[in-house]
């Protein structure tokens, strides 16, 4: 409880200083915690086959379950018109369209339990529940005739036994009975201790009935993508006999749907995954890379023969990372989405490798920081349905059509349109060796040119993801606290190439202090930023970064590291990756490579810190482990340095800003935490004149 309490008395230090009961005297022009209840978001847009509709998914926050709600809404998109379609009580997500255009799949929680799996027909308004499962359908795939619907699923398994309890009396009341893990991923974040079981594919009528389970074995299958006859299914899985300790090395998979042979399409070593088939069959375009044990890889383009042969690289020279594709409809070109300075960029890419932009406006990953994101998808005319956002703006739906872009939603028009948002500048930033360093400034509302203000050194994680000019919550809360908040795609970041992702290739975290550096400085002699009032945070590998600078520099009045890896031995034994981080990132096993491990944790140069120290994390974190906020704790306290713990209860890595109040609460514990060591110019002026 005390990690709550903490969380609730930094949200009101960081509330408005009106009186406890005052009523308000005016519309509050600043943006505050309460405004992420007002906050609605566009995703997954799907546009229709002869592309006159598109559905997409609409999200909101519930202020009374402090919960995010999603319905389905539809586009007209001639005249821009819409309207719901699919609301109520639960939660409705994943529309896909039937070939024909003339059905809508989708999954909704509306009868509570697991979501089911749903049919509406758009011409009589009348939706039927296909399926009664015991578990979530993922990867929501129509047949090529529309008679049938593909879909994942995960299917549950006894475990491992290993002993019994002796025989239980009728009546009796005894603890629950032992748990048994022998998986080498036996936590998830975001899906807690894993139940025994497998992920495998299965069909089902379009019109009802019961399901036919396709896959089997000891193996996770990856989502299902039908062949253009509708007679087998592809999907990537790692089905080989060590399949558990195997971090990249997935391959392509052939399933003939009525003898249930499965047939391997690829054999490279290094993942292939995400088969599309062409139009007419004869082709299948996937993504992968030949795997060298590198921290992070771009996956590349590829085409192979339905068979699997005549494998090639399309666009070798594209040097970006492919996100999502699909086939154009006259299969001489493939529709490809990938990160590029910090946003997403939707091209055609020829078969010829001509790689040509249709848009570069992507976005909408996410909402708390301006990560870049977003997706889209195509009509058979060619138009192209995506979200787009901007940094006073989240997403909205657009469709880009004949050469035309016509935004369709502006969903918060008028929820924001009555508020002082702060706004972007793009900073010039030149590393140490002269690289370029990809940075922006997000200025407070009603800044006056020429004024220094306090600056927020706000850092992204990943480290492989890249931040842009997009919509964050978070920092429109720090700027109308009155900070500028200064982000980067340092080294590392993609969307930039793979030289520039290597360069922080087995030497993350030390290999971004220059670059983050750099960027402050540059912040400071833009006149911008006040030398005397600097702070840092991120989360995840901007905690990282944050709790290594502190041990690098004191430029910093206060910092707040955020779900950071604090011990790389202990991440790499306990994090839910384990196949991955040791090998990959670190290049090899603890007692393999101790004295790396050691050099480039931030625990090391911990007695060196001495700037003020916020720690974040949340509770059910399985990715970057409770365990290593708490050991940075613990140190910062035995160095004597101020610090807090704040625990968001029953947040994982991934979703410590799912619930709205806790997303507020966390930004309002860091503003006070920084408001605390902030020094105030009339502050500053008193102690000039007095000498102290």
């Amino acid at each position: 409880m005390k990690s709550i309490r903490v969380a609730l008395a930094a949200l009101a230090l960081g509330a408005s200083t009106i009186a406890i009961g005052a009523p308000p005297t005016g519309p509050e022009p600043r943006f505050t915690g309460s405004d992420l209840f007002s906050l609605t978001v566009a995703a997954d847009p799907q546009i229709s086959p002869d592309g006159r509709w598109i559905a997409y998914v609409r999200r909101s926050n519930d202020i009374m379950t402090d919960r995010a709600r999603s319905s389905i809404w539809l586009i007209d998109t001639a005249s821009g018109e819409q309207r719901p379609l699919i609301t109520g009580s639960g939660n409705h997500f994943s529309p896909r369209w039937s070939p024909d255009g003339k059905r809508l799949a989708y999954a909704s929680t509306s009868e509570g339990g697991s979501p089911q799996l749903y049919v509406r027909w758009m011409d009589s308004g009348q939706s039927a529940r296909i399926t009664g499962l015991p578990d979530s359908p993922q990867g929501i795939n129509w047949s090529p005739d529309g008679k049938r619907i593909a879909y994942l699923m995960n299917v549950p398994d006894e475990g491992t036994k290993l002993g019994s309890a002796p025989p239980k009396p009728e009546g009796a009341e005894w603890a629950k009975p032992l748990e048994v893990i022998d998986k080498v991923t036996y936590r998830t974040d975001g899906g807690g201790y894993v139940k025994p079981g497998f992920d495998h594919i299965f069909i089902v009528d379009a019109l009802g009935g019961a399901p036919r389970q396709l896959t089997f074995g000891a193996y996770h299958d990856g989502n299902p993508e039908w062949s253009a006859d509708g007679r087998a299914i592809l999907f990537s899985a790692v089905r080989k006999d060590d399949w558990e300790m195997i971090a990249n090395d997935s391959e392509i998979y052939r399933l003939d749907i009525d003898s249930g042979a499965v047939a391997t399409l690829t054999d490279r070593r290094g993942p292939d995954n995400a088969p599309t088939v062409s139009p007419d069959g004869r082709l299948i375009a996937y993504v992968g890379f030949d795997d060298h044990k590198k921290g992070f890889e771009q996956a590349d383009l590829y085409v192979m023969n339905a068979d699997g042969s005549g494998s090639r690289r399309i666009a070798p020279g594209l040097d970006r990372g492919i996100d999502q594709l699909d086939w154009a409809a006259d299969g001489r070109s493939i529709i490809a989405a990938y990160e590029e300075d910090g946003s997403v960029v939707v091209s055609r890419i020829g078969l010829d490798g001509r790689v040509t932009p249709i848009t570069r406006d992507v976005g909408g990953g996410s909402l708390d920081r301006p990560y870049a994101g977003g997706g889209f998808s195509l009509a058979r005319n060619g138009a192209i349905a995506f979200t787009v956002d901007s940094v006073t703006r989240p997403a909205d739906v657009v469709i880009s059509s004949g050469g035309k872009t016509r935004q369709l939603t502006r969903l918060n028009d008028l929820v924001l349109s009555g508020k002082s948002l702060a706004q972007v500048r793009t900073l010039d930033v030149k590393a140490p060796d002269g690289s370029r360093v990809p940075s922006w400034i997000l200025l407070p509302p009603g800044y006056q040119e020429g004024t220094r203000v306090p600056v927020i050194l706000e850092i992204h994680g990943g480290p492989y993801a890249s931040y842009g000019p997009h919509f964050s919550t978070d920092y429109q809360l720090y700027a109308a606290a009155g900070y500028a908040v200064l982000y980067t795609n340092p080294r590392g970041s993609t969307g930039y190439g793979q030289a520039f992702a290597d360069g922080i290739e087995k030497t993350y975290p030390d290999s971004n202090t220059a670059d983050l550096l750099a960027a402050v400085d540059a912040a400071v002699s833009s006149g911008i930023g006040d030398p005397d009032n600097l702070f840092v945070t991120g989360g995840s590998g901007g905690g990282i970064l944050t709790a290594w600078l502190i041990g690098k520099t004191d430029r910093f009045k206060a910092a707040a590291s955020q779900k950071p890896v604090i011990n790389w031995t202990s991440m790499a034994l306990t994090s839910d990756g384990i196949q991955f981080f040791g090998p990959y990132w670190m290049g090899g096993l603890p007692w393999e490579n101790y004295q790396s491990y050691w050099a480039r944790s931030p625990l090391s140069l911990m007695a060196n810190v001495k700037t003020p120290t916020l720690v974040v994390v949340g509770a059910e974190d399985y990715r970057t482990p409770v365990s290593e906020s708490e050991q940075l704790y613990s140190a910062l306290k035995l160095k004597g340095v101020p610090t807090m713990l704040v625990k968001v209860p029953n947040a994982s890595h991934g979703g410590i800003a799912a619930r709205p109040s806790q997303s507020a609460a966390k930004a309002a514990a860091i503003i006070a935490w920084f408001d605390k060591y902030r020094t105030s110019k009339a502050a500053a002026q008193t102690a000039e004149r007095t000498g102290n």
